[in-house]
Formats: C-alpha cells, structure tokens, sequence
C-alpha cells in the first residue's frame, strides 16, 4: 500500500491558498482518474483507489497545518503503511514558483505541517513532492511568510496554477509507478 498526503487547511477562506497546494494537487490527480477524496477517517479526508496495480490511499488532513502528523500517523499504523511508501506534497517557499522537486527525507525548514508529521512519525523518511510557491515580497520592514502563504495566489500565478498542478500530477503518476 500507498499513503499520499496532500498537506492544506480546512475550510473555504483557505481553498486557493499558496500553503493549500497539496490539496490541490490531489483535487486535480483525482479528478484526472475520477475518484472522489470524501470519505471521512482519523482527521481526514480520503479514498482507497486502486491504480497502476497497487492500493493507495490519498488523505487530506482535516487538521490545520501544524497539527497534521496524528491523521497520517493514524492511517499508517492501521493501514500498516511504511514510511518509505508515504508521499507528503506541501507548498515551499525556498523554491521559486512553478518548481517541483522530489525529495527523499531532509528537515521541516520551518514547515509546520512536516514538522508535526516527522514529530508525529519520529523519522524523516518519506518521501516529498516540493511545491514551490517563492518567497513573500518585503512588506515594508518585515517579511511576513505566514501572511504571504496563507494568501491566494495573485493573478499571474493563477494564469499558470493548471499548468503546475498537470506538472505535478504527471510527476505523482511516475512516483506512484516507481513506489509499486
């Protein structure tokens, strides 16, 4: 089996966020293979489908961002899924927009939702799909990353969102290939 895990917030203010991009990566995957992610279980949302000969589980926490670690370690212990067949896809600042990167285990870098996943799992191996989203503009003397993230994607991010989020289905398909 495989755990993917796209990383947002719940609710509706949060639905076109920069941080919410895991949800909408997986919003976009489902919909190319026309499965539905609204079963509700441990602090989730989720589907059981089985694609390219294997069982996946796709989950969207239901938990704000810094809490997500319980729900995915919830349906790795009852579904006796490892660590090494779980894909986390969240937003990244460090990385310009438009950027995808796939990484093997590394630290949180001030990412709240992995942090409470490797706090939760107490290992950093699993793997990750980097959603770039940039680096906030300077707002006067400050920077605020909370502010930008939380906010939605401005108006020639949102000309090129479909193209990222075809990209990065493209790039989950192969991973999900490469996991079997």
């Amino acid at each position: 089996m495989i755990l993917v895990v796209g990383l947002g917030n719940p609710g509706n203010q949060y639905h076109n966020t920069r941080h919410n991009i895991g949800f909408l990566v997986l919003d976009f995957f489902s919909k190319q293979y026309s499965f539905e992610i609204t079963s509700k279980k441990f602090n989730a949302h989720y589907s059981e489908v089985t694609l390219f000969d294997q069982k996946i589980f796709f989950i969207k926490p239901q938990t704000f961002m810094n809490l997500s670690g319980p729900a995915v370690k919830h349906f790795m212990d009852f579904y006796k899924i490892p660590s090494q067949k779980t894909i986390i896809i969240h937003d990244d600042i460090d990385l310009p927009f438009e950027t995808i990167r796939k990484k093997v285990k590394g630290g949180h870098a001030g990412h709240n939702g992995l942090k409470s996943i490797m706090e939760a799992l107490g290992t950093d191996q699993f793997l990750r799909l980097r959603m770039g989203v940039g680096r906030p503009p300077p707002f006067g003397d400050t920077t605020e990353v909370s502010d930008y993230v939380l906010s939605q994607f401005n108006t020639e991010e949102k000309q090129k969102l479909p193209l990222l989020l075809k990209k990065s289905s493209e790039l989950l398909e192969k991973t999900l290939i490469d996991l079997r």
